[in-house]
Formats: structure tokens, sequence, C-alpha cells
């Protein structure tokens, strides 16, 4: 399965192995915005954000992050769709829970 483009995750526990696997697949699909919802959703992206980095070696990772606590998944949903840089304004939002 190909991720969209832009994404709502409902935030998993913070040390999920699945974490690292869903960064490395959202980057070889290009994923541009990434709003993460729900429980300590501000240290997920933070942890999305070091795993996007690494070791600072490669400019090409690249993924925008941003957390939405105390947000609806509605308030969430406007603003990824509302989001088009470097994005296809048609492309869909996915919800991705790990």
């Amino acid at each position: 399965m190909q991720y969209a483009q832009r994404i709502i995750l409902h935030a998993p526990p913070w040390r999920s192995p699945k974490l690292h696997a869903f960064v490395e697949k959202g980057i070889q699909d290009k994923v541009v915005l990434v709003c993460v919802i729900g429980d300590d959703c501000a240290r997920i992206e933070d942890v999305i954000d070091e795993l996007v980095v690494g070791d600072g070696s490669d400019s090409s990772r690249f993924i925008t992050t941003t957390s939405h606590p105390k947000k609806s998944i509605a308030e969430v949903r406007e603003f990824a769709e509302a989001w088009t840089l470097n994005v296809d304004p048609t492309s869909p939002v996915q919800e991705v829970r790990l």
C-alpha cells in the first residue's frame, strides 16, 4: 500500500517499532505532510522529525510534521486538506493507525 501525500496519523506509543517503518515508507512514498493527533502527539511529532533527519547527511529526507493536541479529527482534516505546498491539491488525505 502506498501512502498519500498528506496523512493524519493517530499517535501510536512513542516507542512503537512501527513508527520507524512508517517514516521510511513515508519518505519512499513521497509523503509531504504528517499531522499527528491523539495522546502524546507532540512527542510523536518530535520522534518522526528525528527519524526523518537522522544524522543530517541526506538533505533529500524531508517530511513536514505537525501535532494537534486537543483538536478534533474534523479540524485536523480541514488543516490537512488546506495544505497545498508541494502537494497535488486533488490528492486525498489519508488517516493512518499503526
